[in-house]
């Protein structure tokens, strides 16, 4: 079944044109690994920690310093409905070593956010091995309305004795156009899930066939009326400051979120991964499952063309469709996220609200690897 594109659909207004993700088929692929009673340890108790990001140097690795990884969650109490946690993130700073975690407290002072929740990023130590920059988004306005208005701002800190601080004000990095990007300050009272715009998940790549560090982000499509608007968009940072770049991927009439995106190069090649899930897709649209999706090029700019030739690249297993979110590839091609929705085994929350809160894992999932061939990319 192909996939009509809405009425309201034209050309990106300016510069170049995203690739388009329009997937009409998905093939059989491994699926992530089944999550089980034993892995839903929460490393936080009292705390319910979903997506998270490494401390990486500039050219991706991930940073390893005084023996450990060092680890940015979203973090919130452990409300009835697990829902709630948006409306009240920080970011949570976490190490871990051959001890195990370690709790480090707020990743940011309280006070220094210029928003009401902080919500997901990036972490980069910078060549010089002291200085750090915290991406993150900022969600709704100090002093303000409580809304759902993203924006992408970075606090520069340093690194010292028990991880990074020091943090200085964070600082907007660029602002949604309102023609490219849908801007807007977004004051709803209680959206329906999925359906809220983005101007989020800011996430740090310096290309290494030019040495330009970017960053890529979730955004929605502002030339178009169509609700499922979904875009990966890019920034670049020059000497006069970071520039707003045109989006790299749209889903026009397909998905409405294109979250988390984050980009690894392998083997010269260049390859773009997001998240999304299955009743984020249009009406329509050939629906794919929960899970970690993507493209590939030849360079940064694109074009684009999906991974696997429909863009889905690891699949939640069949019998569990929810039970992880929210997939990070580092640049050793290792995928983490978090436990959401586990053990269901075919039941639905809104007949069993028992389980919303009982099954609700909020804490990391098991890493699994990605195997990279070229165009394919699966589970290993």
């Amino acid at each position: 079944m192909s996939v009509q594109p809405s009425l309201q659909t034209i050309a990106a207004p300016v510069g170049r044109t995203p690739s388009r993700w329009q997937p009409v088929q998905y093939d059989q692929l491994p699926e992530i690994p089944l999550v089980g009673e034993v892995d839903v340890a929460p490393i936080m108790p009292g705390l319910d920690l979903w997506d998270c990001w490494p401390l990486a140097h500039a050219d991706g690795r991930t940073a390893c310093l005084d023996g450990r990884t060092w680890w940015f969650f979203l973090s919130a109490p452990c409300f009835t409905d697990p829902v709630q946690r948006h409306d009240v993130a920080r970011i949570r700073l976490l190490s871990r070593g051959e001890d195990g975690w370690r709790d480090h407290g707020n990743a940011l002072p309280d006070g220094l956010n210029p928003g009401t929740r902080e919500w997901a990023g990036c972490a980069v130590l910078m060549d010089d091995g002291l200085s750090v920059s915290l991406f993150y988004t900022v969600a709704g306005r100090r002093d303000a309305p409580f809304s759902y208005e993203q924006r992408l701002f970075e606090v520069q800190g340093q690194w010292g004795e028990g991880g990074p601080g020091a943090w200085q004000e964070p600082r907007e990095i660029v602002a949604a156009d309102g023609v490219r990007y849908v801007s807007s300050r977004q004051e709803i009272v209680n959206p329906a899930p999925g359906t809220i715009k983005a101007f989020r998940d800011p996430a740090w790549f310096r290309d290494p066939a030019t040495g330009e560090a970017h960053i890529v982000f979730t955004a929605s499509a502002a030339w178009t009326s169509d609700p499922h608007n979904g875009l990966v968009g890019m920034a670049t940072r020059t000497p006069q400051g970071w520039r707003l770049d045109d989006p790299l991927v749209e889903a026009i009439g397909t998905n409405n979120e294109m979250e988390r995106p984050c980009l690894v190069w392998r083997d010269g090649h260049y390859y773009l991964f997001w998240s999304t899930q299955r009743h984020t897709f249009a009406p329509g649209a050939v629906a794919g499952p929960n899970g970690l999706y993507g493209m590939v090029a030849d360079a940064v700019t694109g074009p684009w063309r999906p991974i696997n030739g429909s863009g889905l690249v690891a699949p939640n297993p069949k019998g569990e469709p929810g039970q992880t979110y929210s997939w990070w590839v580092t640049g050793e091609g290792d995928v983490w996220s978090f436990i959401d929705y586990w053990g269901m085994e075919g039941r639905a929350l809104a007949d069993h609200p028992d389980l919303v809160r009982s099954h609700f894992g909020g804490t990391p999932a098991p890493v699994f690897i990605l195997a990279f061939d070229g165009d394919r990319v699966t589970v290993a």
